[in-house]
């Protein structure tokens, strides 16, 4: 298996969110890639710049990043020949890894805008090199720079940032000497293409945590009502585990609860909502090994959402 290891640049609209088209509010207008092999040698690089169709003019700060003009861009290759040209050069058996969550997501963006969407199938399972980063060399949680991370390993600034083709490359370079234990491990799912029927839906055991990724709900509440979504099991031994706080909404979009395994201790249970384009709602659940103290802040979260809501509650009746 390969690993395409790829960047983006993208334009926005040059005169505010008021008069951006909405299914595409970022344009891409360059596409870099480098591949490796299994052993994570550079084998081979893609680059195209891509003819802007919906920003015809770029927006200052596109401009000032990526250090290109737009009589340059309208010589580029339509988006619809371009990713059909990336797709081809991936290969049959590849990887994606991209810095960060957010290329990934353009990229079917606008591929759905163009109606080539079909070419990528998802969900899609990928690398995000600036996690793993994290997760092998630093503290786990923090997300640096790219540049950040090619400074603490000692690389050479051979390219400018800012250009598709050199962050790739210097992303791979990164990937490179990111320890295979984590890189497999440790993998993404970019659920922009989320799960549609039950037996597409996603369970995937982590040291430490499960991910769950549900099918499409018509409401939160019905997502709620589902047995799958409000279990919880653990992800270690596969028993059913009795909640010791049962799920209770933080906000909008997120839940949480807290079940004790008898051989394995405490599980942390959250549940993030999240909306389709076409407004219909779907889950992602972790559960995730925690201790007494997490347990007792989840209890006392739970306890102030509960004052709070008395509170306004009174509030309102006193008003009416």
């Amino acid at each position: 298996m390969n690993y395409i290891v790829f960047d983006l640049e993208w334009n926005q609209c040059p005169y505010g969110k008021g008069q951006e088209n909405e299914r595409i509010p970022f344009e891409i207008v360059e596409i870099g890639a480098v591949k490796l092999n299994s052993e994570k040698q550079i084998i081979d690089q893609y680059h195209v710049l891509v003819q802007p169709r919906v920003y015809k003019k770029l927006h200052f700060r596109t401009q000032e990043i990526i250090q290109l003009d737009m009589k340059t861009l309208e010589q580029g290759t339509a988006f619809y020949k371009a990713i059909r040209e990336f797709i081809k050069w991936c290969g049959e058996d590849y990887m994606f890894c991209t810095w960060g969550n957010t290329d990934l997501l353009e990229l079917q963006r606008n591929m759905k805008y163009y109606g080539v969407l079909q070419l990528l199938k998802g969900p899609i399972s990928y690398l995000d090199a600036q996690k793993l980063f994290s997760l092998d060399l630093e503290d786990g949680e923090s997300r640096k720079s790219l540049e950040y991370a090619v400074d603490f390993l000692g690389l050479e600034k051979q390219k400018d940032f800012h250009r598709a083709l050199a962050d790739a490359w210097y992303t791979a370079l990164v990937f490179a000497r990111i320890d295979g234990e984590v890189s497999d491990t440790f993998f993404s799912i970019d659920c922009y293409q989320n799960p549609q029927k039950k037996e597409q839906e996603i369970h995937v055991v982590y040291p430490g945590y499960e991910k769950y990724i549900s099918r499409e709900f018509d409401s939160k509440e019905e997502a709620m009502l589902d047995k799958e979504v409000t279990s919880s099991r653990c992800f270690l031994c596969g028993k059913n585990v009795r909640k010791k706080i049962r799920w209770f909404s933080s906000g909008q979009k997120n839940y949480y609860c807290m079940a004790y395994c008898a051989h394995h201790g405490w599980i942390k249970g959250k549940i993030r909502m999240k909306r389709t384009e076409m407004g219909k709602v779907f889950v992602v659940k972790t559960l995730k090994l925690t201790d007494e103290l997490e347990a007792q802040m989840i209890r006392e979260k739970k306890d102030e959402i509960r004052r709070k809501r008395k509170i306004r509650r009174r509030q309102e009746r006193a008003k009416s």
